[in-house]
């Protein structure tokens, strides 16, 4: 099953569903994992009531920071903001679907810690946004 995955992550990395900026957007909020120099950008368009109907990532970095800010963006198409706020890393470790280490884990989790920052209005992300 890991491979089956594994192929989705490559396919993600290298064909984005979502890749692109949204200008304007309602949200935007962007950040980098200091560890790998992995960078994302995520930007998102609201309806009247903050439901979530455009969202686009942009950046860079390794297939796993990639892939999870596109399968992320897509999962959150029609949730409402105060859903947003409330994903968590095992969510997005549910979208992956693949085993991760610390390091690993970092990089797919910093498209979640992007969002939730972005949907929460900080100015500066918090690795506490992603337990």
């Amino acid at each position: 099953m890991d491979d089956l995955y594994r192929e989705q992550i490559i396919d993600r990395y290298k064909n984005p569903l979502y890749r692109g900026e949204l200008e304007p957007s309602d949200i935007t909020f962007e950040d980098d994992n200091p560890l790998c120099g992995d960078h994302i950008r995520i930007d998102l368009r609201l309806n009247g009531d903050q439901v979530v109907t455009e969202a686009a990532f942009s950046g860079e970095g390794c297939s796993i920071s990639q892939a999870s800010a596109d399968l992320l963006v897509e999962s959150i198409l029609g949730k409402t903001l105060e859903e947003v706020k409330h994903l968590t890393r095992d969510d997005v470790l549910d979208l992956l679907g693949i085993d991760l280490g610390p390091v690993r884990l970092k990089c797919a989790l910093l498209s979640l810690k992007v969002l939730k920052a972005g949907a929460y209005g900080l100015g500066e992300a918090s690795d506490e946004l992603v337990e």
